[in-house]
């Protein structure tokens, strides 16, 4: 049973996360690594899934680790460290590479392991006043797990300053370097992320996951001739495909697609 989660389905097309431990700002431990792992595995089998919002309920999104759980840490030794790291991979993991797109709704304070948990959403919205900070450092750690995501995510040239700095950094900066994609007012928050998970579900369900791993695997690919063989086989595949070419003909014959009917 779910007990660091709140998970919702308010359509078929549509499911909410959200990080359920208000007391202490949703903070990780091994219980929401574990859950969130076993929650977008299973939306990565949900072939009717079309968004997946992942928020957090109280006041912040994330403030990373769970003090509790920083002090059992404290106590491991080398390889119990490293099974820990590894739950922490393994989880960002699944996250990133469910198929289905994530909105994430980011409100309050994202720190550490919350920033690494925004960097694998693939539309990020943050209301004004929200502060990041990537602030392991301060405490003689490094963000070596979410470190991949982050650096995709926020580039290598911010990454380069905020990892070694620890410094905090406000929404309008993250929206700057291109981490977060809307700032609006809080009160504003809820709409934005409606609005933008409408479009989603508007869209061809599998032309959207396709378009998503796109992104993910021609990212910082050299261009040769191995890469433009392979977006033309993909185009080609998706245009014969039923819904390639459903959108194909609804759009020609201006009627809607068959995925918005019903």
């Amino acid at each position: 049973m779910t007990t660091t989660l709140d998970i919702r389905r308010p359509s078929r097309f549509v499911a909410e996360v959200w990080l359920n431990r208000p007391d202490v700002r949703n903070a990780f431990n091994e219980g929401v690594i574990a859950e969130l792992q076993a929650a977008f595995s299973a939306f990565a089998a949900d072939t009717e899934l079309r968004a997946i919002v992942l928020g957090g309920h109280g006041k912040a999104f994330c403030a990373g680790a769970d003090l509790a759980w920083m002090r059992t840490m404290a106590g491991f030794d080398w390889e119990q460290n490293r099974a820990d790291a590894q739950a922490l991979a393994d989880m960002l993991f699944a996250v990133w590479r469910c198929p289905v797109p994530i909105v994430g709704r980011v409100h309050g304070d994202c720190y550490a392991g919350g920033v690494g948990l925004a960097a694998v959403c693939d539309v990020l919205v943050a209301a004004d006043g929200v502060n990041f900070c990537l602030s392991e450092a301060k405490l003689g750690l490094l963000p070596g797990t979410i470190s991949p995501y982050v650096i995709r995510a926020m580039g290598e040239q911010a990454a380069r300053r905020y990892f070694v700095t620890a410094e905090r950094f406000s929404a309008a900066q993250a929206a700057a370097m291109g981490f977060v994609h809307e700032v609006v007012a809080p009160e504003a928050l809820d709409a934005k992320v409606a609005e933008i998970v409408a479009t989603l579900v508007a869209n061809g369900p599998m032309a959207a996951r396709a378009c998503k791993k796109l992104v993910q695997d021609v990212a910082g690919l050299p261009l040769d001739s191995a890469l433009r063989d392979e977006t033309a086989r993909r185009i080609a595949d998706i245009r014969a495909s039923d819904e390639g070419r459903e959108g194909v003909q609804s759009f020609l014959n201006k009627r809607k697609p068959s995925w918005l009917e019903g």
